[in-house]
């Protein structure tokens, strides 16, 4: 097969690519929902900045072929010039996409093109989940390469809740759960799957309801953000249309008192976001439980593999006996780009030393003071 690459920096045909970009990811088999591009577009609408758009596509045959690989990046500046997956932060997988039976060829394609597009920058792939897509590029690339952990995920096997119990000690621990899952039901809480024209008020219900779970409490000061909720808006009504995104509103006595959103991809589905009000916990209701609970409700017919509780070590979830999974950070340098590669690994090791010595401190001065 012969192949065509391009490399996209126009916000416009970005745009355009949504038809397309929806193929490829139902076709490759590592995709998660971050890799959408209804995620990745409003994503890019709301954090991106001019002139730093790199999108490199891969088609089948001619310029008019059929779309087979893609890698959604952006360039930065620091800390070191390097060609980053879009998605940021607040995304907790990022990675290419591969056509999976397209494979070797189109992986090629793809590498060479990235090699070329990066010129004087460093590749840094960060959160590539074990088995992605990009672990293909990495093994194709032939220039100075390394891979070190990043974040930590929680996975769980994707089956009905009845099944999700049975992991948790037997005894007391499995009585306790089924005896939380009668509570929401003694308390009259009922769910309800919004539908895409009512989730951008969803949207914004969940992120007040978030705000208020976290009053007067340490939380994640970009939840709170402008450029987040128009983001998260944007996407999920779209995601919601397309079956990326599920919207899930809890009521009791008529009133919205928790809201949901899980996403979805080929394979993977986890809970991105809630909001819940403090009622909830005043009336003993257990968050967690109801969450994972509905969770588990909009899992396929055996279509997904993974329910994933994403990044963090949060107590709550240990409670499931869940796989502990780190993504990868791959980084991808030519001959005259290594010593960028090196610096980046020099300040990884800096970081997980400070890290550690700061959990040895807290150990020795019981948790840290003031």
């Amino acid at each position: 097969m012969t192949y065509t690459t391009r490399l996209v920096t126009a916000e416009t045909d970005f745009a355009a690519l949504a038809a397309d970009w929806g193929r490829l990811y139902r076709r490759c088999p590592s995709a998660t929902p971050f890799q959408s591009h209804a995620w990745l577009h409003s994503w890019w609408l709301s954090y991106g900045a001019p002139g730093r758009l790199r999108l490199l596509l891969v088609r089948d045959g001619g310029p008019d072929g059929e779309l087979v690989a893609a890698a959604p990046l952006m360039r930065v500046r620091r800390p070191v010039p390097a060609l980053v997956p879009l998605g940021g932060a607040i995304s907790d997988y990022g990675d290419v996409l591969v056509a999976g039976d397209h494979g070797e060829g189109a992986v090629a394609a793809l590498t060479d093109a990235l090699s070329a597009a990066a010129r004087t920058a460093l590749v840094d792939l960060r959160e590539v989940r074990p088995g992605g897509a990009a672990e293909q590029v990495y093994a194709h690339w032939r220039g100075p390469r390394r891979r070190v952990d990043d974040s930590l995920c929680l996975e769980l096997p994707a089956v009905p809740m009845p099944q999700l119990v049975t992991r948790l000690p037997a005894g007391k621990s499995q009585q306790r759960a089924r005896a939380k899952l009668r509570r929401l039901d003694a308390l009259g809480v009922e769910r309800h799957v919004v539908s895409p024209d009512e989730a951008d008020a969803a949207m914004t219900r969940l992120l007040e309801l978030h705000r208020l779970q976290w009053q007067d409490r340490k939380v994640t000061s970009e939840h709170l953000r402008d450029r987040f909720r128009e983001h998260l808006t944007r996407s999920v009504a779209a995601m919601t249309r397309s079956g990326d995104a599920v919207v899930t509103e809890f009521r009791m006595d008529g009133d919205v008192v928790a809201v949901d959103l899980t996403l979805l991809s080929p394979r993977v589905a986890g809970g991105y976001l809630y909001g819940a009000h403090p009622r909830l916990r005043e009336q003993k209701a257990d968050v967690a439980v109801m969450l994972l609970d509905a969770a588990t409700t909009h899992l396929k017919d055996g279509t997904h593999d993974t329910l994933s509780l994403l990044r963090g070590d949060e107590p709550y979830k240990y409670r499931w006996r869940p796989q502990r999974v780190v993504n990868q950070r791959l980084l991808l340098a030519r001959r005259r780009t290594a010593p960028l590669m090196s610096a980046v690994l020099c300040d990884v090791a800096a970081r997980r030393r400070a890290k550690e010595l700061l959990r040895r401190y807290r150990e020795r001065h019981g948790g840290g003071g003031s």
